[in-house]
């Protein structure tokens, strides 16, 4: 499993629109990406911060998002500055480059990948 989670500040005055755009955006990831485990956005109390957080059963799974969901990402730069992605598992490289070019499309460019060391997953089953 590969879990993906970026932190952003939130720009003076633009909460209102993000919140918009990320609703757009959750719509638009549900209607095309019938593979991702889960796709959540979180804000802080004050609207000054944006968690993004989202679960792939496997490498493939973030590479399709990052293609289908790519282009949707440059308008939201403009509510947000990115400040960090952490991905939690290990995507191929190609992926962490692609993450790398979005990190500092809308942010500071800061990825990190952090390797499963041990633990257990249990997904629900149907």
């Amino acid at each position: 499993m590969i879990v993906y989670v970026d932190r952003s500040t939130v720009r003076e005055g633009k909460l209102g629109e993000l919140k918009a755009a990320m609703t757009e955006l959750v719509d638009f990831v549900e209607a095309n990406e019938p593979d991702i485990l889960s796709y959540d956005v979180y804000f802080t109390d004050d609207g000054t911060r944006m968690t993004v957080m989202h679960a792939h059963a496997d490498s493939a799974s973030l590479a399709y998002h990052l293609e289908v969901a790519g282009p949707e990402f440059p308008p939201i730069g403009e509510f947000i500055e990115l400040e960090t992605i952490d991905v939690y598992g290990r995507p191929d490289e190609n992926i962490v480059r692609e993450m790398r070019e979005k990190a500092s499309m809308l942010g500071t460019g800061r990825v990190s990948i952090h390797d499963l060391y041990d633990g257990i997953d249990r997904a629900p089953v149907d």
